[in-house]
């Protein structure tokens, strides 16, 4: 996913969904779908998480939002005037196990549990050809866009399987053959592979293990940057080539929307995807990855 966070490339871009908007529905909701489910989702102060939970919300589910920022405190307290459900919020570094455990344990305190989580933190955090990534940025990028999955997953499941079954989204990336971010790429590979091997050991267990793997996506300026942003002419054109792949890539020559990426999100998290599990959905205009 690529955000208008980097609005010096991008030009002129909708100012998107801020925290004033979540009181107004989203233009597209299925009334009720939600009613009696709890879902824990990360990454939701901002971008494709806020999104998720502005629809889960409007569709009377009790949602538990979890950001490395404390903004999602204040998203949190603004969506308890929107929902009937509960709301809760922590916050949570995802890239460590204390981070997964402390975040599962908040979860239960605040809502008794959840059904459904849907995991979305991750993100480039440089723009740049493989050679001129340094070994740390590697495992920076690494930590940011695999292990915030996969230890998240790994502290999930078992309250899932204690309570004899529920829902796991992920949210990988087409940029799985995308151009100057290869740790990135290898990051999302992973969370493709993590969601089909899970799902076949726990569908026995009465859980779901899906994806969706997002392209380019419109959004508003990032409350908490990922990385330092392209800095001089030659950053700025290797960045510029992620977004010329990216528009080029998609048969709709555009970015998605927000609200274009939370819909299958919130679709695969729902009871009426109870007979898929181990699927990656591309949404990405017709990119496939």
């Amino acid at each position: 996913m690529v955000e208008a966070a980097d609005k010096n490339i991008f030009g002129s871009m909708p100012t998107g969904q801020g925290i004033e908007d979540l009181a107004t529905p989203p233009s597209l909701v299925t009334p009720g779908r939600f009613k009696g489910v709890r879902v824990l989702i990360t990454g939701a102060a901002q971008g494709i998480g806020l999104a998720v939970a502005h629809r889960i919300a409007h569709e009377s589910g009790s949602i538990f939002l979890v950001d490395r920022s404390e903004h999602v405190h204040a998203v949190a307290d603004k969506f308890c005037e929107v929902t009937c459900g509960g709301v809760g919020s922590a916050t949570a570094d995802l890239e460590t196990w204390e981070g997964a455990e402390s975040m599962v344990a908040a979860c239960h305190e605040a809502l008794d549990g959840f059904d459904v989580a849907i995991n979305v933190v991750g993100g480039t955090i440089w723009a740049k050809p493989f050679e001129h990534y340094a070994p740390a940025e590697i495992e920076a990028e690494v930590r940011r866009s695999l292990f915030t999955t996969l230890w998240s997953v790994r502290a999930q499941l078992p309250s899932l399987v204690d309570q004899g079954g529920g829902t796991i989204v992920n949210v990988s990336s087409v940029a799985t053959r995308g151009v100057n971010r290869i740790p990135y790429a290898a990051s999302k590979g992973g969370v493709n592979a993590l969601t089909a091997a899970l799902a076949k050991e726990a569908a026995p267990k009465n859980v779901r293990v899906v994806a969706t793997a997002p392209g380019g996506t419109l959004a508003p300026e990032r409350q908490i940057k990922r990385g330092p942003g392209p800095e001089g002419e030659q950053e700025k054109k290797w960045y510029q080539e992620i977004v010329d792949q990216t528009i080029e890539s998609s048969e709709f020559k555009r970015y998605g929307t927000l609200e274009e990426q939370a819909a299958p999100i919130v679709f695969l998290a729902s009871r009426e995807a109870g007979y898929i599990t181990g699927s990656v959905l591309p949404v990405a205009g017709g990119d496939q990855g």
